[in-house]
């Protein structure tokens, strides 16, 4: 009788391992907690024969937990200003404790299984000779001893069914040589009907029974639960005695189609998973030939590394998110990456290592411009200081990078100076322009005064109290700039109407528009060198004009009065002398009035 290939999963998987490089990215069953994944593994240990699938299972759970928790501790670590480089995961005691576990119960198992072994090679023996005493009956039975050889018979049936691990090899070859003579035994021997016919019946329904459980099965789901199943089926129709020659071939022929249903529907399950394998494969190849094709003679800036780094982490990532490769090129593949990797990471630490020294002289440079800022970042000079703040800025973005543990700490402490100087500079221009927009209002009421003057007054009466109004409109202080103009020329306008209605020189009008010139000078940010600046200018125009008044003294002596001609020219001079000194009267007022700024 033909039987279908019985495949011992617990030994065929036993070099197969599940670790944080082989974990299965199919993330569709519930993640359990790391709490709950560890408890399992502790009653995994604690158990007497853990089972391979379940401890699998439970390890792709736990890998699955760690690698979450790394990708965890890594964003929240880049988050806070970290280079992906630089991480180090931190692992917490309860995943050391998991490894460990793991550890134990790898441990564990490979002992049962060794112990198995042994115990295999000592079943082969003990079911030979359970063989041969079996054909011993089947070949020495006589009619007198018939009762009593069933009796030994059925003893021997149950001593082979007690005897459960054998080699996988040796499985069939036992099985088969064993049915031989159990099927001998009952067709040769002159064995009471009533004992024969009863046991054939028994077998059979129990038979039909293991028919119907391995038909129920090509309606799970899962394959591989299936599968295992089945082994367990055919396990159960091994220990069940043989049915009447009739019935043999068609409870087996049942039995067997129910089994090659599963069987194909599992080899197909299989081939999709190698098929997929091989596709995982032609992908981590080609990642591994994208960090080999890396051509390092063209990283030789800070930039170019950081962009490669960035492509690498990528080949990374994607690298983890790809499921199994075959077995046979797991290892194999897995090396190759991870020499591609130190490779890359070991250049990376040489260049930045040879920039070691031009950094250092980077910090320096960095940390001068600090003590720059800071020094400058309480003064009040608002418009030189600002020039000097935006060229240390300018100056710091053309020094190159500095130690990586010092990049953080020189940057907030230089940007801070930066930001307090600036945000100062807010808050005065703020109060300054309430101040300003409350100025402009106090130089319109003046304005308005001045417009107002009661006409009823004599010259002499009014004079004082426009010159006070002035004053008062001098004295005030900046006003928005934007009405900067339009604020003096409703002043200028109600001034000159007045000094015309009142009839007031020239000159004086022009000492009075000097003195709003150079009371604006005073307010300025460089207001002492711009009025010595302005007084030296006044001073050389009055030296200047001196010597012309000179000239024309001189020169007046010579001129005749005998003639027409030379009493106009003489008319002429006198007029430009008298202008002269005029002009002189008024930058001698001028000088006066700078020296009361100084």
């Amino acid at each position: 009788m033909e039987i279908p290939e019985v495949v011992d999963t617990e030994t065929e998987d036993a070099e197969e391992d599940v670790d944080e490089n082989s974990i299965s990215v199919d993330d569709s069953s519930e993640l359990l907690t790391v709490e709950e994944i560890v408890q399992k593994l502790r009653d995994l240990l604690a158990s007497d024969h853990p089972q391979r699938r379940e401890v699998d299972e439970v390890k792709n759970q736990f890998y699955r937990s760690l690698r979450n928790e790394t990708e965890s501790q890594k964003a929240a670590f880049i988050e806070a200003g970290g280079e992906s480089i630089d991480f180090v995961v931190k692992e917490s005691e309860i995943y050391t404790e998991g490894k460990e576990l793991i550890q134990k119960i790898k441990e564990k198992r490979a002992a049962i299984l060794a112990r198995e072994e042994v115990e295999k090679e000592q079943n082969v023996a003990k079911k030979m000779a359970i063989i041969d005493q079996i054909r011993h009956l089947a070949e020495n039975q006589s009619q007198e001893d018939f009762n009593k050889a069933y009796q030994e018979f059925r003893s021997l049936q149950q001593q082979w069914n007690e005897i459960k691990l054998v080699p996988q090899t040796k499985v069939n070859e036992l099985w088969k040589e064993y049915q031989r003579y159990v099927e001998k035994f009952y067709d040769l021997v002159r064995i009471n009907n009533e004992f024969r016919e009863y046991d054939f019946k028994k077998n059979l329904e129990l038979k039909t029974e293991l028919c119907e459980a391995a038909e129920r099965l090509n309606e799970e789901p899962d394959v591989v639960s299936a599968f295992h199943q089945l082994q367990n089926l055919h396990q159960e129709w091994r220990d069940i005695g043989p049915v009447s020659r009739k019935d043999r071939e068609e409870i087996w022929n049942r039995f067997k189609a129910a089994s090659t249903l599963i069987n194909k529907k599992y080899q197909a399950h299989f081939e999709s998973l190698k098929e997929k394998e091989e596709e995982n494969l032609a992908a981590k190849t080609a990642l591994c030939e994208a960090l080999e094709a890396i051509d390092y003679t063209k990283l030789k800036t800070v930039r170019d590394w950081n962009n490669k780094i960035k492509e690498v982490l990528d080949i990374q990532k994607q690298w983890r998110e790809i499921g199994y490769v075959p077995k046979k090129w797991n290892t194999k593949i897995y090396d190759r990456y991870r020499a591609a990797c130190d490779f890359f990471f070991r250049n990376k630490n040489d260049f930045y290592k040879s920039m070691h020294g031009e950094m250092e002289e980077n910090l320096k440079k960095k940390l001068a411009l600090c003590e720059r800022a800071e020094a400058l970042k309480d003064s009040q000079d608002w418009k030189k200081t600002t020039r000097e703040m935006i060229a240390i800025q300018k100056e710091w973005k053309t020094i190159g990078i500095v130690p990586r543990k010092y990049v953080d700490s020189t940057w907030k402490r230089f940007i801070s100076a930066c930001d307090y100087f600036f945000e100062q500079k807010k808050l005065h221009a703020s109060s300054q322009h309430e101040e300003e927009v409350n100025n402009y209002e106090k130089k319109r009421e003046i304005v308005e005064k001045i417009n107002n003057l009661d006409h009823s007054l004599t010259p002499e009466e009014a004079l004082p109290l426009l010159r006070q109004l002035m004053d008062e409109w001098y004295g005030i202080g900046h006003v928005p700039f934007k009405v900067k103009d339009k604020a003096y020329k409703e002043f200028y306008d109600a001034t000159e109407a007045q000094f015309d209605r009142l009839n007031i020189d020239k000159t004086e009008r022009k000492l009075d528009s000097f003195r709003s010139n150079i009371s604006d000078m005073a307010r300025s940010d460089n207001a002492k060198s711009q009025l010595l600046r302005e007084r030296e200018r006044l001073m050389r125009q009055y030296e200047r004009m001196k010597v012309e008044l000179q000239t024309y003294e001189n020169n007046i002596g010579f001129l005749s009065v005998s003639s027409k001609k030379g009493n106009n020219l003489l008319d002429d001079m006198n007029q430009k002398m008298k202008k002269i000194k005029s002009e002189l009267e008024l930058l001698v007022k001028k000088i006066a009035a700078i020296d009361e700024e100084l």
